[in-house]
């Protein structure tokens, strides 16, 4: 089983996350988005949509996060035998599409300074039209990457766009404020795959130094969150790569490859 995945990508969190928790073995990949990797053509051609995670078991290949984890799930009662192990609770499922309805992209880049967001954005661009020319049979799925890079760019210069998706957070983390007056866990008191879920969203918004808005002032999600990140599974899925320094250690090195790979023009 191979995962093509990387440590920015909320989603390959959660997957990963499920990966770790259900003990399953897997070969780690890392794609990264920002350098544009996951546009080369050898993963193009297996995933048109370029984005991440995608899970691949012989000739089963996967794009939709939710499917995956609940692909690993399957894979994990099966290998044990269904000894001590069952599939998630209706409400359990019900809690995963629900966090992952609410989509991290415009939030997360409203909290970056606008010159790097389009620092970036020209520099994936340009690495679009660079594989396109390499590979011109695929020339119709790069000429829709680029047309969602430039409606990016314009969504993000409406204030309604990252508003929406500001009140839906705000929305999704009262709603898992309320259900954790009533439980330790989001499906209960047991760890369950909903945790696996949501973990990366709280991840994503100490990442941007929002904690202390969004975290803080919800007293259960912060108990939660102080216990979440007690587990082996998080440490290396997510505090391996951003706790402390190693936050700034990641993002650095990333931005000195796009910055280097600008300046030589070879994208």
């Amino acid at each position: 089983m191979q995962l093509y995945h990387h440590p920015f990508s909320l989603d390959s969190q959660k997957v990963r996350l499920a990966l770790e928790e259900k003990g399953i073995d897997y070969t780690s990949y890392h794609v990264n988005p920002i350098t544009g990797r996951n546009m080369d053509s050898s993963f193009f051609r297996m995933n048109p949509s370029a984005r991440l995670p995608v899970f691949q078991n012989g000739g089963h290949i996967i794009f939709n996060t939710i499917e995956i984890i609940m692909y690993i799930e399957r894979i994990a009662i099966v290998s044990s035998g269904a000894d001590g192990m069952t599939i998630s609770s209706r409400e359990v499922v019900e809690w995963m599409h629900k966090i992952q309805e609410w989509n991290p992209k415009f939030f997360t880049l409203s909290h970056v300074p606008a010159k790097y967001c389009l620092y970036i954005s020209k520099f994936i661009r340009r690495v679009v039209i660079a594989r396109m020319a390499e590979s011109p049979e695929l020339a119709g799925a790069y000429h829709l990457k680029l047309k969602e890079a430039y409606e990016t760019e314009d969504k993000l210069k409406s204030p309604d766009v990252v508003e929406r998706s500001k009140e839906h957070l705000i929305r999704l983390l009262d709603e898992v404020e309320t259900k954790l007056k009533e439980t330790a866990y989001l499906g209960g008191e047991e760890f369950s795959l909903a945790d696996v879920t949501f973990i990366p969203v709280l991840a994503r918004l100490v990442l941007l130094d929002l904690g202390d808005e969004y975290i803080s002032c919800r007293p259960k999600i912060a108990a939660y969150w102080n216990l979440v990140q007690q587990r082996p599974s998080y440490k290396k899925v997510i505090g391996k790569y951003f706790h402390g320094w190693r936050k700034h250690k990641t993002l650095i090195k990333t931005w000195f490859f796009v910055h280097i790979r600008s300046m030589l023009r070879k994208y």
